[in-house]
Order: structure tokens, then C-alpha cells, then sequence
């Protein structure tokens, strides 16, 4: 597999924050035996992450959660019992304050917009190097949101359409700014928040703001649009 956002791009994570001196502890959940481990691997060759457990489904995940309260949870979509989607909105409901990437193969719409909506921070195939999911738990960590170059792609294609509720005036002002547009066609081609900055002539934390923001727009779009 391989990690991208504003992003982890196809070769780096573009980050949105502010980190502590301890450890960051993390579970990951995943069906697929073979990829945990060759993901704990990498990560506990990392001195600041600490993998505490690991899950094979959703709602193992929730458990483990519950019982060691780590501070980020890479989470799959598609797994047995319980999904990663709805894992995402039991633990973003019960534990607010632990962050989650949703780390999966998965690039369908519904599956993207199930799990904004759930609450992830961060939503990154699996097409990104593995080496680099170290630098998306960091970035989450830190307080920051995560957009890869391909979901990048499918909000620039959504949010330059007509929203589906065409007669909703609410959902109708869910649209993104020009210089939103603008951060997101450059993170859809893998440039990283400096890179970007330089690119517009603004401010890294600038830059930050309005990948958060374009997050929270999608946030509100899932919410408002019925399913189709």
C-alpha cells in the first residue's frame, strides 16, 4: 500500500497542528492480519508513536478504545461485525477526544461521506506508502485534517456539480470559496502545505485553515443531502 493528505500526497502528509512530548498511542483496526502487523512494524520503529492493540473488526476497535483511551485509531472500512464507519461515530460520540484516520481501499463516495460525516479526521487510501501513515498520525495528533490527492479529486468533482438538493437554500450555500478551490486543486496534484503556500502567497496555517474548513463544508453536504 502507499499514504498521501493536505494531505498525505502519494509521497508525503500534508498537515492541517501541534504535538506533545509523550508517545502517541495508537490501535489499528483492520481485518487483514498480514497488513496490522506489517503496519505496527513500521509504526513502532517510530520513537514518538506506540502501538497499544490492535482490532480485526469495528467492533473491537470500540473496545479497545474504551478499555486503553489512545490518542489516534487508524480504521478501516469494510470489516466484519461492525464497520469502520460506524466504529468511527460510536468513538467519536463516546471518546471526542481520540482522533481517527479512516485508512482504506475504498474510494466510493459513500463510503467517503460516511465517514466525514461520522466524525474522521483524516480519510486516506491505502494506494499511499505505508512508511508515511506515521506522518498522518502525527499530522491528526497534532490537531490536523487530512486530504489525500485522490479524495482531493472526487471533492473538487463534487462541489463543482449542482448539489442534489437543488430546492434547499442550506445546502445550496454549502459551496467552497475560490481560494478553497484553489488549496484543493493543489493538494489533487500532491502538493504539500508549504508548497501551497508559496504557490497562493499565504500562510501555512492559512493553508490549514481552509483544508479544515473545506472538511467541515463536506461535513455539513453529507448531512444536509439525501441519500440517493
Amino acid at each position: 500500500m502507499s499514504v498521501s493528505s493536505t494531505a498525505v500526497s502519494g509521497s508525503r502528509v500534508t498537515q492541517v497542528g501541534s504535538g506533545g512530548s509523550e508517545p502517541i498511542r495508537v490501535v489499528i483496526s483492520d481485518d487483514h492480519d498480514l497488513f496490522r502487523r506489517g503496519l505496527r512494524m513500521v509504526l513502532e520503529a517510530e520513537e514518538d508513536i506506540e502501538v497499544v492493540a490492535e482490532a480485526a473488526d469495528g467492533q473491537e476497535a470500540v473496545a479497545r478504545v474504551e478499555e486503553l483511551a489512545p490518542d489516534v485509531v487508524l480504521m478501516d472500512v469494510r470489516m466484519p461485525r461492525m464497520g469502520g464507519i460506524e466504529a468511527t461515530r460510536l468513538i467519536r460520540q463516546l471518546f471526542p477526544t481520540t482522533r481517527i484516520i479512516v485508512l482504506t481501499v475504498s474510494d466510493e463516495e459513500d463510503d467517503i461521506y460516511g465517514a466525514v460525516k461520522a466524525g474522521a479526521n483524516g480519510y486516506l487510501l491505502k494506494e499511499v506508502s505505508i512508511e508515511e501513515v506515521a506522518d498522518a498520525v502525527r499530522a491528526v495528533f497534532a490537531g490536523q485534517s487530512l486530504i489525500s490527492p485522490s479524495l482531493a479529486s472526487k471533492l473538487l468533482a463534487e462541489f463543482s456539480g449542482p448539489p442534489k438538493a437543488v430546492d434547499d437554500p442550506v445546502t445550496s450555500s454549502v459551496r467552497l470559496t475560490e481560494r478553497e478551490v484553489a488549496v484543493l486543486k493543489l493538494v489533487a496534484l500532491g502538493n504539500d502545505n508549504t508548497e501551497i503556500a508559496g504557490q497562493l502567497g499565504v500562510s501555512e496555517s492559512t493553508v490549514r485553515n481552509h483544508v479544515a474548513n473545506i472538511l467541515t463544508k463536506l461535513q455539513l453536504r453529507s448531512q444536509i443531502e439525501p441519500a440517493t
